[in-house]
């Protein structure tokens, strides 16, 4: 084929390519989502097995303790919201009774000055109901969607039970398929592996880190300020920001609309935002450079890219997930060298200092290699 038409004969296979993953993925996300999930779980939780085998332990009983590790983890946060959430339901009758306060303030401000018909709280209600019926198809298969969810999230531990129990066996399938018996493949190959590893283990207990660093400034500024349930919102904002950009947004809009509803002065919200903005700029520029580090040197495009790809794909779950999947892609065309220029637009440049926007961070740095390096020579 000559040169002249090579072009557009990639571009259709590669389009083909394309339009063919995003189908599989939208029609497959029931299978797909768990079994990501699964894998980065079993690399997480990989550690705590191999801790375990040291001790002579078998590996079945290695990988079901450290299953029973990380479902004692989750439930003790899931039982942390649930009980946070049965106290937040004890002032309902105090919400509605704020809310009618300022419905009555915002309808005396309506008819003095725009002689505007008085809302009344039960028309919103009402309103929100007549809503509900007209949706309520929608609605239905909403809920059996988050079914359809939560049926997949309890096949999750048995996929990470099963990974972690025939990891090696997985390990020499990748080796067989991609190392195609060359020597220098298999190597290449064992490198993309331990790379990939290294990378989503480092970046996941990064981010669990920095998630409860958050939770604690966030906790320790709302109860400063005299704002109920200060923990449950500071953990909430916490763990919003595991979705770059638009978690933090999130996570402080809810307390923010509670000490709006609940607390008497306009100080208290703007209080609460300001704190914020200084505790995500605190978080920016110290404690993610210095404990995630770069690992996910991705630059601000091709991040913000994944994040919206992926919650047009997979919407919630392709957020959380389209990030460290970018990443292991960067690793795997760093080691490729027909993929090199891949992994080249998706990095960052070499005088790009977004990793070290703080000399704080950078010296924060400095410090903890130090100390390292003197730790293992003693």
């Amino acid at each position: 084929m000559s040169s002249e038409t090579t072009w557009y004969v990639k571009y259709v296979y590669g389009l083909a390519a394309a339009v063919l993953t995003v189908y599989v993925m939208v029609n497959a996300k029931s299978v797909i989502v768990p079994i990501l999930f699964s894998i980065f779980f079993a690399i997480l939780l990989h550690p705590v097995s191999q801790l375990l085998e040291r001790f002579k332990i078998p590996r079945v009983l290695s990988s079901f303790g450290a299953i029973l590790f990380g479902i004692i983890f989750f439930s003790t946060i899931l039982f942390f919201f649930y009980s946070q959430m049965t106290d937040f339901a004890q002032d309902a009758d105090m919400f509605v009774e704020r809310l009618n306060e300022m419905t009555g303030t915002v309808n005396q401000f309506l008819g003095d000055y725009f002689a505007i018909e008085s809302i009344r709280l039960d028309q919103v209600t009402q309103t929100l109901i007549n809503f509900v019926r007209e949706n309520v198809g929608s609605i239905t298969q909403q809920i059996g969607g988050a079914a359809s969810t939560l049926t997949s999230i309890l096949l999750v531990p048995i996929f990470v039970f099963l990974i972690l129990l025939l990891r090696d066996i997985l390990k020499k399938f990748l080796l067989k398929a991609f190392g195609q018996g060359d020597s220098n493949q298999e190597k290449k190959v064992t490198t993309i592996i331990a790379n990939v590893k290294s990378t989503v283990q480092n970046y996941i207990t990064g981010v669990l880190i920095v998630i409860g660093i958050l939770s604690v400034l966030y906790s320790i500024l709302l109860s400063v300020i005299g704002v109920d349930h200060a923990i449950f919102f500071g953990v909430f904002a916490g763990m919003m920001n595991i979705i770059p950009f638009i978690g933090p947004l999130f996570g402080s809009i809810l307390p923010i609309l509670y000490a709006l509803i609940t607390m008497d002065s306009l100080f208290y919200p703007l209080i609460i935002l300001l704190g914020f903005y200084v505790i995500q700029l605190f978080e920016g520029n110290l404690i993610t450079p210095v404990i995630v580090g770069s690992q996910v040197s991705m630059n601000a495009l091709v991040t913000l890219l994944l994040l919206v790809v992926g919650a047009q794909i997979w919407g919630l779950s392709g957020m959380i997930l389209f990030i460290p999947i970018g990443a292991i892609v960067k690793v795997i065309c760093d080691e490729i060298d027909q993929l090199n220029h891949y992994g080249y637009v998706m990095g960052r440049t070499t005088d790009d200092k977004s990793e070290e926007r703080s000399i704080l961070a950078k010296k924060v740095r400095e410090l903890s290699k130090k100390a390292k390096s003197v730790e293992e020579n003693s």
